[in-house]
């Protein structure tokens, strides 16, 4: 098995960084490692990707698992069976006022998931790991842009 995750506390409301995160359009507009994504996010959908692990984005197409409005989504790539299947998950969870807690979860399972940790591992945890931070960076930056024209007018 092959994992990478992230958690990250946030200054920002949790509907702000759901907004972040489903508002699959915006992505080009921050997000590194998925530059473009479309998908309705309802489970047994597609989730179609550019998933950039390379200096290129390859595309990556999977079906989505699980959608809890505002708290929680999955998808998964459509398991090789007995060799590799996929699991990603965000979670948004409030930590009061005006802090969140994202979790970022990526793992793969079967025989092939070593392979794939040995061939792409470390492209893998710094893609995860610099969309986690895209997440916070936009939803950090949209609270205060937003606070601040709240408070002139």
């Amino acid at each position: 098995m092959y994992e990478t995750s992230q958690v990250l506390s946030i200054a920002a409301p949790p509907s702000l960084v759901w907004e972040v995160l489903t508002d699959l359009s915006s992505y080009p507009l921050w997000n590194p490692f998925i530059p473009a994504c479309s998908s309705t996010l309802q489970p047994g959908s597609s989730i179609k990707m550019s998933v950039k692990l390379f200096s290129f984005a390859q595309p990556q197409v999977e079906k989505m698992r699980e959608y809890d409005e505002g708290r929680h989504f999955a998808y998964s790539m459509i398991p090789v069976p007995f060799c590799l299947s996929s699991y990603r998950s965000h979670d948004v969870e409030s930590l009061g006022g005006e802090m969140t807690r994202y979790t970022s979860v990526f793992r793969l399972k079967g025989w092939m998931s070593r392979v794939v940790e040995y061939v792409v591992g470390r492209r893998l945890k710094n893609g995860f790991g610099g969309m986690s931070e895209a997440v916070k960076r936009r939803a950090e930056e949209l609270w205060v842009e937003r606070r601040s024209k709240s408070n002139k007018t």
